[in-house]
């Protein structure tokens, strides 16, 4: 199995022994940092997330029990293995009691420490497979347009083609390029996104690539890049849109090749990972304006979906706006009791060019501001001003809040039809009436 991208932090002050660790755990191919104090692995998991710290328990200044608990308190989704030694087995216990993964003894064969370290990879690969289940709605649409791209991507993600999506920004690409590796063969192993517009052309490089030491000024250590990280797994080009020909050159020789070069080495290592790219960019446009090259173009694009912004698929909104105001509730522990009608109304109303993005900050602003869990219409942002459109009547206005308000009335009954007449105050016939009259739908 490959472990590359799995990433471990050794903490010891004995530094011969975290060198021998080291070597074997490498030697296994997991992803290795060493840290010689508490307060050094600590600021090491503020620059960059681990999997697992392996810390000793017993180190001066610090202890190992107290980096636990300093983890578990600003670190939480990293798992924790004690290193221990015979006289301290009841310690390493009592460790495990306050969120420690597992225990293993300094003298007890090394292998016995890998085996932990899988149980810990697996669990974490378990993890990562339940959240996605839980997010399974997003995939779930009314939208004839979005349920063909669906359909589309759900075929291709069972093969190895490349697949570039799509889309205006926040239309959630980045989600469907994990939906594709979530549903491909290549799921046990990582997903590795790269957002192409935040670094500059050099920065963007040494990303992708890797670098040996001493290849530039700065590079203190041998680092792998995200496509050596996204071995046997998914490498996601965001805005791929956004490169510079000479990046647009590396990355067709590596695409071809199967193979990269670290900068300051000439020696090529070969990769084997499925490619998925995205941008809101048009690049046909940009291959007329040679900005874009066009042989790069077909070889990143063996399919390609472009993904509705949210303004055209609707009927998706009410789904969306209930998940977002459970999600983001349970996330920031508030309780909400209540919504006005009218926030409700307002929210279906938009044409959110941010899309499902700016959604989201939005439930999110509501959420944050709302009191004795009560959510507002008068918390919106201002240019909510839930005004008819232009060309809009007040009757089709007045359409518009019936059917949120009789789709809200029917979600709170599960579609019970006579309870939902009842709270409505009108006959059960009424209900179907118009229910047919706005096609409300299950």
């Amino acid at each position: 199995m490959n472990q590359a991208h799995f990433k471990i932090l050794l903490v010891d002050d004995e530094m011969e022994y975290l060198d021998v660790i080291k070597l074997i755990l490498e030697s296994n191919q997991f992803r290795v940092q060493t840290a010689n104090s508490g307060q050094e692995a600590l600021k090491k998991l503020k620059r960059e997330s681990f999997d697992l710290v392996i810390t000793d328990l017993i180190m001066p200044n610090m202890t190992g029990l107290e980096l636990l608990e300093k983890i578990k308190e600003d670190f939480s989704d990293t798992e924790v293995i004690i290193f221990t030694g015979y006289g301290s087995v009841q310690n390493a216990v009592d460790a495990m009691k306050k969120g420690a993964f597992s225990y293993f003894i300094k003298s007890h064969d090394p292998d016995e420490l890998i085996i932990e370290i899988k149980k810990v990879a697996k669990l974490r690969r378990y993890i990562k497979r339940s959240a996605h289940k839980n997010s399974d709605f997003v995939f779930e649409t009314k939208n004839p347009g979005f349920r063909k791209v669906l359909d589309t991507i759900e075929k291709a993600a069972k093969t190895d083609v490349s697949i570039l999506l799509l889309g205006e920004s926040g239309v959630g690409k980045e989600i469907l390029a994990q939906y594709i590796h979530q549903l491909s063969s290549r799921n046990q192993e990582a997903f590795v996104a790269v957002n192409c517009h935040a670094f500059s052309e050099s920065l963007l490089e040494s990303e992708l690539f890797g670098h040996e030491k001493g290849a530039f000024t700065g590079a203190n250590e041998m680092r792998i890049g995200r496509f050596e990280a996204a071995d046997y797994g998914t490498l996601f080009l965001d805005e791929i849109g956004d490169t510079s020909l000479n990046i647009q050159v590396k990355l067709l020789r590596s695409l071809e090749s199967k193979a990269i070069e670290r900068i300051g080495s000439n020696q090529l290592r070969e990769i084997d990972f499925r490619l998925i790219c995205a941008t809101n960019r048009d690049l046909n446009t940009l291959i007329e304006q040679s900005e874009f090259r066009e042989d790069l173009f077909y070889r990143v694009s063996t399919i390609a979906v472009t993904i509705p912004p949210l303004r055209d698929r609707k009927e998706d909104l009410p789904a969306l706006i209930q998940y977002f105001f459970d999600k983001v509730k349970n996330e920031m522990k508030k309780d909400i009791v209540h919504i006005e009608d009218l926030v409700i109304s307002r929210l279906l109303q938009y044409d959110y060019p941010g899309n499902i993005r700016e959604l989201r900050n939005i439930i999110e602003r509501l959420v944050v501001l709302s009191e004795n869990g009560e959510i507002l219409a008068e918390d919106l942002p201002e240019h909510f001003s839930g005004e008819p459109t232009e060309g809009e009547t007040l009757r089709s206005y007045r359409d518009q809040a019936e059917k949120v308000f009789i789709i809200k009335t029917l979600e709170e009954n599960k579609y019970n039809m006579t309870k939902s007449a009842e709270q409505l105050g009108i006959s059960r016939r009424q209900l179907f009436n118009k229910v047919e009259k706005y096609k409300i739908e299950k």
